[in-house]
């Protein structure tokens, strides 16, 4: 079993990054539990206090394009069309769930994004995902042009591949190819402790 809790201020690493992508904004910032189990069909799922919500699994990875129901990612419509241990590339509508009170792109939503690509991308290069996660351990981001509606895409590739830590380049694009956003972010590959 895992367990992330805020205490004092201070967050454990599974508060973050990948969990927060996996588990979804309402998991944030209050104590969860996490634990695998196996289907009867042999699948294997995730289950938190928060309900159930499907694994990454080779099953999702083979589709064109996948979303993330019951989390972040799904209510900022973010959409993954392409993933690799090279190259992470998904796609996030800018509407009222991604814009700011003056009707641009939050830059928020830009980073959401970002991370997403970035913990994605992190945990199709681990070795062995039933033992260790992804989690974000910094994120920057520099917004460089405004956007009103339309789609943005995110293009992410791996700048640093080490054994305890990624470090991401991602870009986001508007669909002329001109660059919204360019962050980076540096990933941090923990053991999951059962």
């Amino acid at each position: 079993m895992l367990k992330a809790v805020v205490q004092q201020g201070r967050t454990l690493w599974l508060c973050c990054g990948f969990l927060v992508f996996c588990c979804g904004s309402r998991m944030m910032w209050r104590e969860f539990e996490y634990e695998h189990y196996e289907e009867p069909n042999g699948g294997q799922q995730s289950k938190y206090s928060g309900g159930d919500y499907p694994k990454m699994s080779d099953e999702l990875e083979s589709k064109s394009s996948f979303t993330m129901p019951g989390t972040m990612a799904e209510v900022l419509g973010i959409e993954i069309l392409e993933l690799t241990p090279d190259r992470v590339v998904a796609t996030m509508p800018v509407n009222s769930a991604t814009r700011q009170p003056m009707g641009l792109l939050h830059g928020g939503a830009s980073v959401a994004l970002a991370e997403t690509v970035a913990s994605i991308g992190s945990w199709k290069r681990i070795d062995d995902p039933t033992k260790q996660t992804a989690v974000g351990l910094e994120i920057n981001a520099n917004h460089l042009r405004s956007k009103r509606e339309g789609i943005v895409t995110a293009v992410a590739t791996p700048v640093h591949t080490g054994r305890k830590t990624m470090v991401w380049d991602i870009r986001i694009t508007d669909e002329a190819s001109k660059l919204i956003c360019i962050s980076r972010c540096t990933v941090a590959i923990v053991d999951i402790q059962v």
